[in-house]
């Protein structure tokens, strides 16, 4: 599935179950949280804080999709076609960064 289709899914599902969009607002916050949670993971299972039993069966994977989603919310409220707006910036970053990775010491 591309970013293009993965909006149109997401204004389906709000469509059928969501009754409406939140406002942008309210999406920003839950963006927030979200990522607050991808983070917590993050931060306990890669980092140095210690995993607390009950974090051990969360799914990073469901939180990133989690993320995913209300970033999708949010573009598709604001008439962002996510698509173009990524292969633009890929392409930007690409033109731009194109040797300074492999030319960082620190990184070899």
């Amino acid at each position: 599935m591309n970013i293009e289709n993965a909006q149109e899914a997401v204004d389906d599902w709000i469509k059928e179950h969501g009754v409406r969009y939140f406002n942008e607002l309210t999406n920003m916050a839950q963006l927030t949280e979200e990522v607050g949670e991808v983070a917590r993971i993050i931060a306990r299972r890669y980092g140095e804080q210690s995993e607390k039993e009950s974090d051990k069966a969360k799914d990073l994977g469901e939180e990133l999709a989690d993320v995913m989603f209300v970033v999708l919310c949010l573009a598709n409220q604001t008439g962002i076609n996510l698509q173009e707006a990524f292969d633009k910036k890929l392409d930007i970053k690409t033109k731009r960064d194109k040797d300074r990775h492999k030319n960082n010491k620190k990184l070899q």
